[in-house]
């Protein structure tokens, strides 16, 4: 279904005039791809976007107009321009929106609306978007990866990585490096002056259009010897997580799924100490899976689940869809090695451990 079908059918639904979008990853949804940012420190950008039943409309200041109608938005889209010293975002959506309306975003008089779900599933121009990125953060993370030495520090490959993502022009929200010491000990391993030693995870989110990737590689120079064992049973678990990712399921169908296959391979409980990731798109998840949740697989759409085995772990991007799972976080030049489901019959090329 086309965006704006969906928000059509939200604003029938809901009794509304008009739905506004202020965040930067909702104003990118709407926008097809729009970057409403100058400052990464807020959680609102500089214009919202707007939806009315009949057209985009985007509010911005006299300073952000001509750029974003330029660079950012479609040919089509209207633009109310307030004075930068006059009125803020929010006042200036409440006096220009018809009502009721919604927002993501505090307006006054405005409703609230969560726009995780109206972005799930993607379309077929979103899906294209993501592919791209996709292959452009791999790429990234990749070419750092085969370039770092055990005496680097984690704090001088995070740079490497920021600059290698950002080069391709997309943003770094999260970028992770686990030295073999670190990365034994922590799950987030945010980067300190602490050198790599036997090995190394790099783990990083980016974004672009408003999408996000996510992914893992994982780099050694003198491997212990249980590294490979664990990453290899971390790809069994990601890989019950995709088979398990099934349309008219839930987040805790995949869950549970996700908890036997630890259990099975010999790590009962491993789960309780990091979450597994889940359904991705414009957020770096939309939803993460826990025991409960029973947020609705959507279909096509993108899956970043991430277990980890004691100092190693698999990530990836997939999108699943009606035919299948496809790996797109994905160069076609790391070393890769077959894996199977635990309970389902479903192997994949899982991402292996680069030895250097």
């Amino acid at each position: 279904m086309a965006v704006t079908e969906r928000l059509d059918a939200y604003l029938s639904e809901n009794g509304l005039e008009a739905v506004w979008f202020a965040r930067p990853n909702s104003f990118a949804w709407l926008t097809g791809g729009g970057d409403n940012v100058v400052d990464r420190a807020g959680d609102v950008g500089v214009a919202a976007a707007g939806y009315d039943g009949d057209g985009l409309t985007v509010v911005t200041d006299n300073i952000e107009a001509p750029r974003l109608r330029d660079e950012e938005l479609p040919a089509d889209a209207a633009v109310e321009t307030v004075q930068w010293y006059e009125d803020g975002l929010a006042a200036a959506v409440e006096r220009v929106s018809p009502t009721p309306a919604a927002a993501d975003f505090d307006v006054p008089g405005l409703e609230s609306v969560d726009a995780s779900a109206l972005r799930q599933p993607l379309t077929d121009e979103q899906i294209e978007q993501y592919r791209s990125l996709s292959a452009d953060v791999a790429a990234a993370v990749e070419s750092v990866a085969r370039e770092c030495d055990p005496d680097d520090t984690e704090i001088q490959v995070a740079a490497d990585l920021r600059r290698a993502i950002e080069a391709a022009g997309a943003g770094t929200p999260v970028v992770l490096v686990g030295s073999a010491e670190r990365a034994q000990r922590y799950r987030h391993y945010t980067p300190k002056d602490a050198e790599l030693g036997e090995y190394a995870l790099l783990s990083v989110t980016a974004d672009r259009d408003g999408l996000y990737a996510s992914t893992t590689r994982t780099v050694a120079f003198d491997a212990p010897d249980w590294l490979d064992e664990r990453t290899r049973d971390a790809m069994r678990v990601e890989a019950t997580a995709l088979a398990a990712t099934r349309e008219g399921g839930t987040a805790g169908d995949v869950f549970e799924a996700v908890q036997d296959a630890y259990a099975d391979l010999g790590w009962e409980g491993e789960w309780r100490n990091h979450h597994q990731g889940g359904a991705a798109g414009f957020a770096g998840r939309e939803w993460i899976a826990t025991p409960d949740n029973d947020a609705p697989v959507e279909l096509p759409m993108g899956y970043a689940w991430n277990p980890t085995v004691q100092g190693a772990k698999s990530e990836d991007l997939h999108l699943v869809d009606g035919d299948g799972v496809e790996l797109l976080t994905a160069t076609g030049e790391w070393p890769t090695r077959e894996v199977s489901a635990v309970g389902y019959d479903l192997t994949l090329d899982r991402h292996a451990v680069l030895s250097r």
